[in-house]
């Protein structure tokens, strides 16, 4: 099977930035692909180059089967678009700007663009450039959607929309991927990864620092522990528990006549429940990481010639480095650095 994206050693040089460093990325047909990562991390250079508005300085890229760079109009009809930074302005209405970009797109189903426009909440007789920027970015949405192209490159799409509106675009993604459309997602917006996407790759420095499906991402070896105990006192339970491989941030504390422990446990776990079983547990809640934590671990050491993909990690299949909150960033409002790379 052909896949929908495929770069290869996909480099991209600003002077003496470089904002992509060998990238491989596979996105199969058919699939919601989730591309996340701090600022200047190299997605919205990704993408730009995938829909040929910059030329990568080496390496090679395949968009459904063909060059970007030579596939031309042709091909950039079969694909659905939103930019970053989304800029709509003038006297026209919606309606107009939609029908002029049908022309440029190709055919619309009757009835798809209104369909669209009632399911996101705006108003398409409004002159565009009277609409505020979450209505501006549904204008963006449904030029991208109201085709039905086979592939949808979406940057930073739920941008200025309000959390209802957000809901329903992960709904139109997941008729979009039933419907056998392919979408290519760059997001901060780390939950609306975890909804939608059936795979994900981690960009830091120009880099895929790791790649999986959301599954392995959200699983893995660290777990939150928390647990009531009786039978010993908190002196004796924290120097007990305190030894178990891979116990840190451990805590216990005098609750009445039980001691609450708390503690993150990465790796396997056998030992902490051997340990739990010489005391009355009373109560005990083990909690796995959301996507977004899991994320923080994985920015890491980007000079690693061979980033692994999450479920080939050894122990909790996963990357762990330490970094700055600077570089863990992903603060909304992501802008691009000098030269274009962001």
């Amino acid at each position: 099977m052909t896949a929908a994206i495929q770069t290869r050693d996909l480099h991209k040089r600003y002077g003496h930035h470089v904002a992509l460093h060998g990238l491989d990325l596979t996105v199969r047909p058919g699939t919601v692909f989730g591309l996340i990562g701090p600022n200047g991390a190299g997605k919205t250079t990704t993408l730009r180059t995938l829909v040929d508005i910059i030329r990568p300085t080496a390496g090679t890229v395949s968009v459904l089967g063909e060059d970007p760079r030579r596939g031309g109009a042709a091909l950039r009809r079969r694909i659905g678009f939103v930019p970053g930074e989304l800029r709509l302005d003038g006297r026209a209405t919606g309606h107009r700007l939609l029908s002029f970009y049908a022309e440029v797109s190709g055919p619309v189903d009757r009835g798809m663009v209104g369909d669209l426009a009632d399911r996101l909440g705006v108003d398409l007789n409004r002159p565009v450039r009277s609409l505020s920027k979450g209505n501006k970015q549904k204008i963006g949405l449904i030029q991208a959607f109201m085709h039905r192209p086979e592939l949808l490159i979406l940057d930073e799409p739920t941008s200025g929309l309000d959390p209802l509106v957000q809901r329903e675009f992960l709904q139109m993604l997941r008729e979009a991927r039933d419907a056998g459309q392919t979408v290519l997602l760059s997001s901060h917006v780390l939950s609306e990864i975890q909804q939608a996407a059936d795979e994900v790759a981690v960009l830091a420095d120009g880099r895929v620092v790791a790649d999986g499906d959301v599954a392995s991402l959200r699983l893995g070896a660290v777990r939150r522990v928390r647990a009531t105990l009786t039978g010993a006192d908190a002196a004796s339970v924290l120097s007990r528990f305190t030894q178990i491989p891979g116990m840190t941030e451990t805590n216990a504390a005098e609750r009445g006549d039980a001691v609450l422990l708390t503690g993150t446990i990465e790796g396997a776990i056998d030992p902490l429940v051997k340990a739990l079983a010489q005391y009355d547990v009373h109560d005990l809640t083990m909690e796995e990481p959301d996507l977004e934590e899991s994320v923080l671990r994985l920015y890491g050491d980007p000079t690693s010639s061979k980033p692994p993909r999450v479920a080939d990690t050894p122990g909790s299949g996963r990357r762990q480095h330490g970094v700055s909150a600077k570089r863990r960033g992903l603060g909304e409002g992501e802008r691009e650095r000098k030269g274009g790379a962001r």
